[in-house]
C-alpha cells in the first residue's frame, strides 16, 4: 500500500472526530458548551438504542486507535500559525455554505453579513488564510447546514442516529448531510478526488485537535459516555434551529416557519 493510500485511509478515519464532542462534522465546541447543552432526552428520540450504541462502540475504537493519535502528531508537529491559517480557510469556506443556508431559511440579515465576512476574508483575507472580518467586527455566526434548513422549514428530525465513522446524527441530519457533502463550497472548488480527500482529512484533524479537551472533560464527567454524547448533540442541534432559545416544551417542535 502506497503512502497516499495510508493517507487517504487516515482521511476516513478521521471523520469520527464528530463523535467525540457530540457535535457536527464541522467545527469544534467547547467543553463548557457541550456541559451546557446537555439535556433530557425521551426514549422516543433513541428507539434504535442498540445499534446506535454498538456503532458508537466502534467509533470510539476508531477514535482511540487512529483519529486521537493522529490529532495530537498533527498538533506537535504543525506550528500553531499554520493551524490557524488552515482553520481561518476551513473557516471561511464555512461561512460561504453558512451564508446559502441563511437565505434559504428567509433570515436576509444574517446572511447579507456573512456573505460581507467571507468577502472581506476572501478579498483582504488571502483567500481566507486570514481573519480579517473579525478585526472589523464581523464576527463568526453559528455554522449552519442544510439540516438546520430543513428544521427551520418545520422537517422533525426524525430518531436519532449514530453513524459509522461520522458519529452523532438524526435521520433528518443525516440525510441532509448528502447535500451538504455535494454542494459545500470547499467539493465544488476542488475536482480531483485526491484534493478532496486531502483537504478532508485536514479538516477531520483540524476540528479533532479542538476535541482533544472537550473529549477529556467528557471521559472525566460522564457516566454514560453514549447517553451524554447523545443528549448533548440532541440539544444544541435544536438550540441550533430556533437560533439558541427554544420552546420550553417535553417534545422538540420544529418551527412553523422561519421567522428571521
Amino acid at each position: 500500500m502506497s503512502t497516499i493510500d495510508r493517507f487517504l485511509g487516515l482521511v476516513v478515519a478521521a471523520l469520527a472526530l464528530s463523535l467525540a464532542g457530540g457535535c457536527a462534522v464541522l467545527g469544534p465546541v467547547s467543553s463548557s458548551e457541550v456541559a451546557a447543552t446537555t439535556g433530557p432526552t425521551t426514549s422516543r428520540s433513541d428507539p434504535w438504542e442498540r445499534f446506535n450504541r454498538a456503532v458508537f462502540g466502534f467509533n470510539e475504537v476508531v477514535d482511540v486507535a487512529v483519529v486521537k493519535p493522529a490529532a495530537q502528531v498533527y498538533r506537535d508537529v504543525v506550528p500553531r500559525i499554520v493551524r490557524t491559517g488552515i482553520n481561518n480557510v476551513f473557516g471561511n469556506l464555512g461561512d460561504l455554505w453558512s451564508a446559502a443556508n441563511l437565505v434559504l431559511q428567509l433570515k436576509p440579515q444574517p446572511a447579507l453579513e456573512m456573505g460581507m465576512r467571507v468577502a472581506t476574508n476572501t478579498v483582504f483575507g488571502l483567500g481566507g488564510l486570514l481573519d480579517v472580518a473579525e478585526e472589523m467586527g464581523l464576527e463568526r455566526r453559528s455554522y449552519e447546514d442544510f439540516g438546520q434548513t430543513l428544521g427551520r422549514w418545520g422537517l422533525s428530525t426524525g430518531p436519532y442516529l449514530v453513524l459509522p465513522i461520522l458519529g452523532p446524527s438524526t435521520v433528518r441530519d443525516g440525510t441532509a448531510r448528502i447535500v451538504d457533502n455535494r454542494y459545500s463550497p470547499g467539493r465544488i472548488a476542488l475536482r480531483e478526488q485526491r484534493d478532496r480527500n486531502t483537504a478532508l482529512g485536514l479538516q477531520a484533524l483540524s476540528a479533532r485537535v479542538g476535541l482533544l479537551n472537550a473529549s477529556r472533560v467528557l471521559d472525566d464527567i460522564a457516566l454514560d459516555k453514549y447517553v451524554f454524547v447523545r443528549d448533548a448533540y440532541l440539544a444544541r442541534r435544536r438550540s441550533q434551529i430556533y437560533d439558541g432559545e427554544p420552546p420550553e416544551d417535553d417534545e422538540p417542535a420544529a418551527p412553523a416557519s422561519p421567522t428571521k
